[in-house]
């Protein structure tokens, strides 16, 4: 998976990761809160995985 493609999804994870935990604050549902914060995490890392990439692919572009 591409640099870009790790940002994107990590977006997409992000954002309904948070839809999940306010739709679990609003239900008063904190499996669907957890469900939401865990999705959340799984993006920023995905987010963290491309920007490395990138940084990878600029150090080896300088060489």
């Amino acid at each position: 998976m591409g640099s870009t493609s790790d940002k994107i999804k990590g977006t997409a994870n992000e954002l309904a990761g948070k839809a999940k935990q306010a739709v679990g604050k609003a239900t008063d549902n904190p499996k669907l809160r957890a469900e939401g914060a865990g999705q959340e995490l799984k993006g920023k890392t995905q987010k963290a995985v491309g920007k490395a990439k990138d940084a990878v692919k600029d150090k080896i572009d300088r060489l």
